[in-house]
């Protein structure tokens, strides 16, 4: 094929330059008969019109150009192997092998991806594996270290001493609320002491070291743990899904301090309080007493002391102190700059601008002022006129948090009012006027506590937590 282009160009080229010689011609005429024409260029003549000059030969050396280097560019593919139809000469090989190695590398790249990700699911199940037995060894109390005790035969026996890795046959009744919800006074009329036995417990007893601090002495200390809830009545209606509930830490003659308050927040006038003689009674939901509150009251920060509620009226920052023996208003003071009715609330809400809480040393006030920009605001007010003895500003977010109580003059907090394992986060020390994180394990039973409170007397905190009335016990001392 190349061969015959190469003699046809040649042709072309004698054939226009070769003018003056003779050319012989054979074709076909009209008739299809075969027809030969022979020419010779006259000797006068040095060219024929229109000859060399003209488009024309410009056209046909132009055609000859393209087909020369036509001709030379198939001259030159010959000494290379053939290339497979509609691929670039020489290139096919070092694509393949381009191919080949992109396809091997991405073989690799899949399978270190697939190692990856089984890893990646590895560590995901240890971290939660190790979540867990956190939470679990955050919520088991740490057991007390002493030395180990010889006992005699005869306490052994009677089954009053624990053996190693199980539990005192008197572990569970110790533990057992009563009906008034205190262990503090269960006795058992079946309790006898041999003589031996006797002696040896109390010679363990006076092993614990003496108190080397006054607040020991007083029962005073920080929160070392906060105990299982226990439940002690759910609320009938709607109107009980948020309250507050009271024990008297100092209870007047009128009432005593087994008598329970308590009041259901939900709406828009509230002023029932009811009174239960005991927490059996609050259990029954039969009140021995139900009196109505001169002026509404706002929220869940409500607190009884010294035979008054206290409690903030409704819309305002005002604090009313409500004698219980008289039914009557007793005293009321604004509480200054504090802010009201969902201006400095917790985080749950419930326009708990401000909360009234009681410990061993008195009345305080948690609240919040535009000046303190939503910080905490504690202050000590005095019982009777409720004037503000000191205030102390702290840096915790009065709205970051969901409930706070007062144990020993020291302020707590709880972070959230809906998780059922959270923590109480931080502890704010007005005697010394330093805040700390802490990360004391709570729980939220029903998952949406309203109300957290302390009581001094009994030691426990009270809870309204999603319609349900709750305590817990607490442990408090040295670290």
């Amino acid at each position: 094929m190349h061969l015959l282009l190469l003699l046809w160009a040649c042709s072309l080229l004698l054939g226009s330059q070769a003018q003056d010689r003779a050319s012989m011609w054979r074709g076909n005429d009209r008739a299809g008969r075969c027809q030969y024409s022979f020419t010779v260029a006259a000797p006068g003549e040095g060219t024929c019109p229109q000859g060399t000059g003209g488009p024309e030969m410009e056209g046909l050396k132009t055609r000859l150009g393209l087909l020369e280097a036509l001709v030379n560019r198939l001259a030159a593919g010959e000494a290379r192997p053939p290339a497979a139809p509609g691929s670039c000469p020489g290139s096919e090989p070092e694509l393949r092998d381009v191919l080949d190695r992109t396809v091997g590398e991405r073989n690799l790249l899949r399978g270190e991806k697939l190692r990856l990700e089984g890893e990646l699911e590895a560590l995901q199940r240890r971290v939660e594996d190790m979540r867990k037995e956190a939470e679990k060894l955050r919520t088991r109390p740490c057991p007390p270290l002493r030395p180990p005790q010889t006992h005699s035969p005869a306490l052994q026996d009677s089954g009053l001493v624990r053996p190693s890795g199980g539990s005192s046959a008197m572990s569970h009744l110790m533990g057992r609320p009563n009906n008034q919800g205190n262990t503090g006074s269960l006795r058992d009329p079946a309790w006898q002491f041999p003589g031996p036995g006797f002696q040896e417990m109390k010679a363990e007893v006076t092993e614990v070291p003496a108190p080397d601090r006054p607040e020991e002495a007083t029962g005073c200390g920080q929160l070392l743990s906060v105990g299982e809830p226990v439940v002690h009545r759910k609320a009938d209606t709607i109107s009980g899904k948020y309250g507050v509930w009271m024990q008297d830490p100092d209870a007047a003659s009128t009432y005593g301090p087994n008598m329970v308050w308590r009041i259901d927040t939900v709406g828009s006038d509230v002023r029932q309080l009811f009174g239960y003689e005991d927490m059996e009674q609050l259990s029954k939901g039969f009140p021995s007493k139900v009196m109505l509150l001169p002026e509404a009251v706002e929220s869940t920060g409500a607190a009884v002391y010294r035979g008054s509620l206290y409690y903030q009226r409704r819309r305002s920052r005002t604090i009313l102190r409500y004698d219980l023996s008289s039914e009557s208003i007793a005293a009321r003071r604004d509480l200054p700059h504090a802010g009201f009715h969902g201006q400095f609330p917790y985080s749950w809400g419930g326009y708990t601008d401000i909360d009234l809480a009681v410990d061993e040393s008195g009345l305080w006030a948690i609240y919040s002022t535009s000046k303190a920009k939503g910080a905490i605001v504690i202050s000590r007010l005095d019982p009777d006129s409720l004037e503000v003895r000191q205030s102390w500003e702290t840096s915790i977010r009065k709205n970051s948090v969901a409930n706070s109580f007062v144990i020993c003059g020291k302020l707590y907090t709880v972070a959230s009012y809906t998780s059922p394992n959270t923590t109480v986060n931080h502890v704010y020390d007005t005697a010394t006027g330093q805040s700390k994180a802490v990360a004391i394990p709570f729980r939220n039973k029903f998952r949406y506590n309203s109300m957290i409170d302390y009581n001094p007397a009994q030691r426990k905190l009270l809870a309204w937590d999603n319609f349900h009335m709750i305590s817990y016990d607490v442990r408090v001392g040295r670290p």
